[in-house]
């Protein structure tokens, strides 16, 4: 059995994924074994082919169609026996020595049922990667007008945790889905990534069920990874934002199924105009690209 499985889905992402690759194969003796799965959504770009061509080491599954963030890894998860699983995304790239020292602390802490790296923002920035667990207030005053009249506001603050030190590991209600390293005798335990969410919140939805077995959610900031926010999903920009809102209403119904009629509708309704806001806010922006663009005649 290897000690981990890193597990990274493609969708369409050739070049930042032949980057993410680099970074995995750059060290010539890493102190960990493992081994690296893509599955590719059926990625139109030549993903499947690159991987085969320049990175045949890797365990490569090419699904004809896209099933989604969650069951994509969940195929990988599967096909994998090794002791940790490590989800990165696409377009995200570890630093010299994270897996190893993603490995060493899970070995070192046996109740860190999920671990997970510091993440940059391209530009070396610290991209708030570990939150609390959300709540209607916090939604509410980040998500809506409010947020852009009080950025600064103490529910976002709390939400985001930008009153704790990134600078030390500690346990934290949830980490993004974007580097995560999930210890496997958890999985047998809670089974793996909930298929409902296609993408987005299936991160905060297994961390919440780690902390209900007893294990916990950890922030390692010694483990360094880089993320290119949003250029996994760029692609298809549309779908996402519809994703994205439709899937934080799934966690809400899972995890709240109590909540009455009121909070039912207060949350449905407050993602359905954030949704619409935002969808209608790109396309604006790209109706006045498009003007320039013609107006520049290039």
């Amino acid at each position: 059995m290897t000690d981990i499985a890193v597990i990274i889905v493609n969708w369409n992402a050739q070049k930042d994924l032949r980057v993410c690759l680099q970074s995995l194969y750059a060290d010539p003796k890493p102190k960990s074994n493992y081994e690296v799965w893509v599955v590719d959504n059926a990625s139109t770009d030549g993903s499947a082919e690159m991987v085969r061509s320049e990175f045949p080491d890797v365990k490569l599954i090419a699904n004809t169609e896209n099933v989604g963030f969650s069951k994509a890894n969940n195929q990988a998860i599967a096909a994998s026996q090794s002791r940790y699983v490590f989800l990165l995304n696409s377009d995200a790239f570890a630093h010299e020595g994270a897996i190893d020292t993603l490995v060493s602390y899970a070995d070192a802490h046996p109740q860190a049922g999920i671990i997970g790296p510091r993440v940059l923002n391209a530009d070396g920035t610290l991209q708030f990667s570990c939150r609390r667990f959300p709540s209607l207030m916090a939604g509410f005053f980040r998500n809506t007008f409010l947020g852009k009249i009080a950025p600064q506001n103490k529910y976002a603050a709390e939400y985001l945790m930008w009153d704790i030190s990134h600078d030390r590991d500690q346990s934290v209600d949830w980490i993004s889905g974007c580097a995560m390293m999930i210890r496997r005798t958890l999985i047998d335990r809670i089974g793996a990534l909930d298929e409902r969410f296609y993408m987005y919140c299936e991160d905060v939805d297994i961390c919440r069920r780690t902390w209900e077995d007893g294990f916990e959610v950890v922030y390692a900031p010694q483990a360094v990874v880089t993320h290119i926010i949003g250029r996994s999903s760029d692609n298809n920009a549309e779908k996402m934002i519809v994703e994205f809102h439709r899937s934080w209403y799934e966690y809400d119904l899972k995890h709240h199924p109590d909540g009455g009629p009121v909070r039912r509708s207060v949350v449905y309704s407050g993602l359905w105009l954030r949704g619409a806001v935002r969808i209608a806010r790109r396309r604006s922006n790209e109706k006045r690209y498009q003007k320039n663009h013609r107006e520049s005649g290039s």
